[in-house]
């Protein structure tokens, strides 16, 4: 008997909880919650909150900008990292904290990595030949390209950073959900909960698009107004990311992908369900990062690239045996 469909966020909903728990408990010395009376417990209980939280919110934002470019680009191999997205956003992230702009206080970083996100992105269409019809291989080899270009003249500007940063850069480079700014915290959750409720109402048009925009265009979908809408909160939610976490890869490509042989194609099912798998991946992510080889700690961004590397590679091998990368 097939499993009610509806049901599963229903489980997730319940799981969620208590799997956040066990990665509450997850230290360097085993599972347990620290002891909230002294004050070293309270600080460790606090940054492990700080760290969950924001594992969740970077992990739900990546996987539903993975959901979202998948259906837009009508290809499974599309997601934020491989795309260029998450390296344009993290170029312009840097900028921003290597000059020391500030002129919007904490909304400066991700107004920034915005900014160089669409810039990226438009870039990316532009080399893969926009309006004409765009393969898997244009799109990817375009994105690998602007994605090199963008994390070169990253490296140069870590070049010129203070040795007594470069530590810190570096780390965030490969992924880093130790924030140090709880009110960007508070504002990339909140700009991540608004683009994931903005992507859930264009559900319809995303389950019309994925079948092309002819076919989208003939049911009344506006397709313009919509990939607009689409690739603007996929952007714009992957530079909140970006901002709060640095660069983590393959969140985008391997969630959206299990979440839809779970809930099926519907767009209406499938943004929510991402969202909860994608911040319950990351976080037990980061809960094995800095236990594994306790007390040394794993860039998370590392787990992550072990996981959806060989994924990518499986995804990839996959569709150019159905003949998909026409």
């Amino acid at each position: 008997m097939k499993t009610n469909k509806k049901s599963i966020l229903w489980i997730l909903a319940i799981l969620t909880p208590v799997l956040l728990l066990i990665c509450l408990a997850a230290g360097a010395s085993g599972l347990g919650i620290p002891d909230w009376k002294t004050d070293t417990g309270r600080a460790i209980l606090f940054l492990r909150l700080d760290r969950i939280i924001t594992g969740f919110v970077v992990g739900a934002a990546l996987s539903v900008a993975g959901v979202v470019l998948q259906a837009l680009l009508r290809n499974p191999l599309a997601e934020p990292y491989v795309l260029g997205v998450s390296s344009g956003a993290a170029l312009g992230a840097s900028i921003a904290i290597v000059a020391g702009i500030s002129f919007l206080g904490v909304f400066t970083i991700p107004l920034t990595a915005f900014l160089f996100a669409i810039a990226t992105l438009a870039t990316v269409y532009f080399l893969a030949g926009a309006g004409q019809k765009l393969s898997i291989y244009g799109i990817i080899l375009s994105g690998v390209i602007v994605s090199s270009i963008c994390s070169s003249i990253l490296l140069f500007i870590i070049a010129w950073v203070p040795i007594e940063g470069l530590h810190s850069i570096m780390w965030w480079m490969l992924g880093d959900l130790q924030i140090t700014s709880r009110p960007l915290l508070a504002a990339g959750s909140i700009v991540t909960i608004l683009c994931i409720a903005g992507v859930w109402m264009l559900a319809r048009e995303l389950n019309a698009l994925s079948l092309g925009s002819d076919m989208a265009h003939h049911v009344g979908v506006p397709t313009k107004l919509a990939v607009t809408l689409g690739l603007t909160l996929a952007t714009l939610i992957t530079s909140a990311a970006v901002s709060l976490a640095g660069l983590i890869g393959f969140a985008g490509l391997v969630i959206p992908h299990v979440t839809r042989s779970i809930t099926g194609p519907d767009h209406k099912r499938l943004i929510p369900a991402a969202a909860i798998f994608g911040g319950l991946f990351l976080t037990i992510c980061d809960a094995a990062a800095r236990t594994i080889l306790a007390p040394r700690e794993i860039p998370v961004g590392v787990i992550t690239a072990i996981i959806g590397g060989p994924f990518f590679l499986f995804i990839l091998k996959k569709r150019r045996k159905k003949g998909f990368m026409e």
